[in-house]
C-alpha cells in the first residue's frame, strides 16, 4: 500500500477500499504518511466526496486509532452536545453546566477555532487558570464531582482526527462533509457518551450554506451514532447572524456568564434551552426543566464548580483587548442583515483565531454587536465595536466588514429565521 495509489484514487473520484482507508488513517497517525500527502488526499475528499460506506468505514479507522473511554461507572446518564461551528456560537458554555444541574453528566470533549469560527477551548482559556488539558483520570474526578467537564481530547482519543483536525484548517478543507462527519463523530463514539445531540449550524456563517447539505451532514451523524449504538439526534439552527452579541474568546465567555446569571441575548438563551431539552431527553431525563435550573442560580453554581475543578478563578477579570475601533451606522432605517461570516472573519483577522495551527489566539480579540437585524438605528451611532491588542490589524478587518451588512429604511418590515429549522432523528 502506498500514499500516492490513494490520493490518485480519489483524485479521479474513485472509491477508497476498506484496507486503503485503514493503512492511510493508521500510517498518517504513525508519521508514515506527511501532512502534505494528507492534505492532498484531504483536498480530494472535498472535491469528490465519499460515500456512506466510504465514511463508515474512514470513522470506524479514526476510533480505532486510538483508546475508548468508559462512563459506565457513573451514576448517571452521559449526554452531549457538538456543533458544527459558527460565529458567537458559546453556546456549551452555559450548557454543560446547566445540562449537568439538571441530572446528567456531561463529558463535554471540544476543540479550537477552525478558520472563521470560535473555538471552545480557546475561549475557556481566557478564564485565568483554566486547564483544557486532563487526563482521564482528572476528567472523570470532575464528572463525578461536578457533573460536568469541558475539556480537550487527550492523546490517546481518535489521535488520526487530532492530527487531521489542525490540518483541515490550513488546508482549505474544513468544509468536506465526509471529513466533518467522520471528525465529529469519530471524537463523540471513542468518548463512549450514551446519547448526542448535533447542533448542525445552517447560513453564511456556517460550513453548511444551505439546508440541503446541513440535512445531508446531519443525516450521516445521526447514522453514524446509531450504528454504534449511541443515541443521536441532530438540530438544525440558524446561522445567518452571529449568535448573541459577540464574537471572540473572553467576550463571549463573559456573554455566556450573564445567561447563567439569568440574563443575556436571547437568541443564546433560546438555543442554549433547546439542546438542553433534547439532551436531557435523549439522556431520559424527560421531567427535568432547563429554564428552572437557569432562574434559581443552579447552573451558575455549576459553572463555578467546573471552572474551579479544571484550575480557573471564576471570579477573575476577563482579558480585555488593549485597544478598540467603533463601526458607525452610515443611515438610519433598520438593520435587515449582520452577516455572520463577515463578522467571523473580521473576529478572527482581529487575533481571535488563527491562520496556521501553531498560531496563537488573543483572548480579548473579537467584535462586539451593538444591533442585530431587525433593530432600529440611527445613522452615526456605534454598530460594531472591533477589539484587538494590534491595532494595525483594524484595516485587515474593518475589509471583511464591506458590505456586512444591510440598513433597510424606517418602516420596513423584518423577519427574522427561526433560531431551530429541522430536527433529525
Amino acid at each position: 500500500m502506498d500514499v500516492i495509489s490513494v490520493i490518485r484514487t480519489k483524485r479521479d473520484r474513485g472509491e477508497l477500499s476498506p484496507e486503503q482507508i485503514d493503512w492511510v488513517i493508521d500510517a498518517y497517525t504513525r508519521g508514515a504518511v506527511a501532512d502534505e500527502q494528507m492534505s492532498a488526499l484531504a483536498m480530494a475528499i472535498l472535491l469528490n466526496g465519499m460515500n456512506r460506506t466510504e465514511i463508515a468505514r474512514w470513522t470506524a479507522a479514526m476510533i480505532n486509532s486510538g483508546e475508548r473511554m468508559d462512563f459506565s461507572a457513573l451514576s448517571r446518564p452521559t449526554a452531549d452536545k457538538h456543533s458544527t461551528g459558527g460565529v458567537g456560537d458559546k453556546i456549551t458554555l452555559p450548557l454543560a453546566p446547566l445540562v449537568a444541574a439538571c441530572g446528567a453528566v456531561v463529558p463535554q470533549l471540544s476543540g479550537r477555532g477552525l478558520g472563521h469560527t470560535g473555538g471552545t477551548l480557546d475561549k475557556l482559556e481566557s478564564v485565568p487558570g483554566w486547564r483544557a488539558l486532563l487526563s482521564n483520570a482528572e476528567m472523570m474526578d470532575v464528572l463525578d464531582s461536578v457533573g460536568a467537564v469541558i475539556c480537550a481530547a487527550g492523546d490517546g482519543l481518535a489521535p488520526a482526527d487530532k492530527k487531521l483536525y489542525a490540518l483541515r484548517d490550513v488546508t482549505g478543507t474544513v468544509e468536506a462533509i465526509p471529513l466533518i462527519a467522520s471528525s465529529i463523530m469519530s471524537k463523540k463514539i471513542a468518548e463512549g457518551t450514551g446519547s448526542l445531540v448535533l447542533d448542525v449550524k445552517v447560513g453564511s456563517g456556517a460550513f453548511m450554506k444551505n439546508l440541503d447539505d446541513a440535512r445531508d451532514l446531519a443525516s450521516t451523524m445521526v447514522g453514524l451514532g446509531t450504528d454504534h449504538g449511541v443515541r443521536t439526534v441532530a438540530l438544525l439552527t440558524d446561522m445567518a447572524t452571529p449568535l448573541g452579541l459577540t464574537a471572540g474568546n473572553a467576550l463571549e465567555v463573559r456573554e455566556s456568564v450573564e445567561v447563567l446569571a439569568g440574563g443575556g441575548p436571547a437568541d443564546v438563551v433560546e438555543l442554549t434551552l433547546a439542546l438542553a431539552r433534547e439532551m436531557l431527553d435523549a439522556a431520559g431525563l424527560q421531567d427535568a426543566d432547563p429554564a428552572k435550573a437557569l432562574a434559581d442560580g443552579s447552573a451558575m453554581d455549576h459553572w463555578r464548580r467546573m471552572i474551579a475543578a479544571q484550575g480557573g478563578d471564576p471570579d477573575a477579570a476577563l482579558p480585555v483587548a488593549r485597544e478598540q475601533h467603533v463601526v458607525t451606522a452610515p443611515s438610519s432605517g433598520v438593520l435587515t442583515r449582520l452577516d455572520a461570516y463577515d463578522i467571523g472573519v473580521a473576529a478572527w483577522r482581529l487575533g481571535a483565531g488563527r491562520a496556521r495551527k501553531e498560531d496563537p489566539v488573543q483572548a480579548g480579540a473579537g467584535v462586539e454587536l451593538h444591533a442585530k437585524p431587525g433593530d432600529t438605528v440611527t445613522g452615526g451611532q456605534p454598530l460594531l465595536t472591533l477589539h484587538t491588542d494590534t491595532p494595525e490589524k483594524f484595516a485587515y478587518a474593518l475589509e471583511s466588514l464591506t458590505g456586512a451588512y444591510d440598513i433597510a429604511p424606517a418602516g420596513t418590515a423584518f423577519t427574522a429565521n427561526p433560531i431551530v429549522l429541522d430536527r433529525i432523528a
